[in-house]
């Protein structure tokens, strides 16, 4: 069984029943969240002209690949709403996969690590709820230590 981590997301609607209806779709689609963060409220990374986002860190036991695990996440975030405009732009939700297992992936469009994950704040914080004490597969500590480290200063809220 494979463990991926992944981090929802959106600003847009309803965020928090956003998030629910994507946990609900990921469990049908992908497989069991066996963990999941405390909702997080923070101000819009990249860009601050918009509202602020929400977000949850979840872990998924699935028995998908990687990449077939990323085709559905994208279709769960379709079927949502998730209309791709603009890089860090509004949105009704986001899906990311920060870790899978302790793979290394870095393809065009799969890098697992999530390359940004060190840098932002808002996916640290809600992931080392989950999983402070997993070690990053490329960095070598672990999240709860990352996340010590991390230069971003935006404000993250748990509700």
């Amino acid at each position: 069984m494979n463990k991926a981590y992944l981090l929802t997301g959106g600003n847009m609607g309803q965020p928090e029943v956003n998030l629910a209806l994507a946990l609900e779709l990921i469990e049908k689609h992908c497989g069991k969240v066996s963990a999941r963060s405390s909702l997080y409220e923070t101000a819009a990374w990249g860009r601050n002209d918009q509202p602020a986002f929400l977000n949850q860190a979840l872990l998924v036991e699935t028995r998908l690949e990687a990449g077939e695990l990323l085709s559905r996440l994208l279709e769960i975030e379709k079927s949502i709403g998730r209309v791709r405009l603009e890089k860090y732009g509004p949105r009704i939700i986001d899906i990311d996969i920060l870790l899978f297992n302790h793979d290394v992936y870095n393809e065009q469009h799969l890098k697992i690590p999530h390359p940004q994950l060190p840098n932002r704040r808002f996916a640290l914080t809600p992931l080392a709820e989950i999983a402070g004490n997993y070690e990053h597969p490329v960095l070598k500590k672990k999240i709860s230590q990352l996340l010590k480290e991390c230069a971003d200063k935006l404000a993250v809220n748990k509700l």
